[in-house]
């Protein structure tokens, strides 16, 4: 059985070939890897959250992203694009392009079948070694559940979880609330 070889590609290829390309790929370890599409209910989890997250950020000095903002793990070198992401305070980017966030302080990603794994996984591994990073959220798409793991203040992740319409989570980091009800609202979930 033969295999072929992998080819090594160089970070800052990498960058010039995905601010030309057509759809997005993630970076790691020399290797590009084609992302694929999302569900109706993956993207309106997804737009739930950063619609409600932007509308506690007017007049603050907060900025919310969605999945177009490539995200660079500098540490580990990863580049991906979470579902959303924010940060208070001056945003840091890679170079004047201003497409690749170096200083998160919340990252929410919806999890489906396939990237569940990798996001509660490997994922996290390269995120947690994100300084400026406070709370990672995850969001299931194919029931009512959300796991938010927060940094406490000696480095260590503390795991809440929320499922009942009624739960109210408590995003420190970005110094916003998310209701279940209305993260899920449009989704079919609550009442399914």
């Amino acid at each position: 059985m033969s295999t072929q070889p992998k080819t090594f590609v160089p970070a800052e290829e990498y960058l010039e070939r995905e601010r030309k390309a057509e759809y997005k790929s993630e970076y790691f370890n020399g290797e590009i890897f084609a992302m694929a599409g999302a569900t109706e209910t993956h993207n309106l989890l997804a737009m739930s959250a950063a619609a409600l997250i932007y509308g506690q950020f007017l007049r603050r000095n907060c900025r919310v992203y969605g999945s177009d903002m490539r995200v660079n793990v500098s540490a580990t070198g990863l580049y991906t694009y979470p579902d959303v992401s924010a940060v208070c305070g001056e945003p840091q980017f890679l170079d004047d392009r201003d497409d690749t966030l170096l200083n998160p302080a919340l990252i929410v990603e919806v999890l489906s079948v396939s990237t569940e794994a990798y996001d509660r996984g490997r994922k996290f591994d390269h995120y947690r070694s994100v300084p400026s990073l406070k709370q990672y959220v995850l969001v299931a798409s194919d029931r009512v559940h959300v796991d938010v793991f927060t940094r406490d203040t000696v480095g260590r992740w503390v795991l809440s979880s929320f499922e009942a319409p009624g739960d109210e989570i408590e995003l420190d980091s970005i110094e916003c609330r998310l209701l279940i009800s209305g993260l899920y609202d449009k989704t079919g979930l609550l009442h399914g």
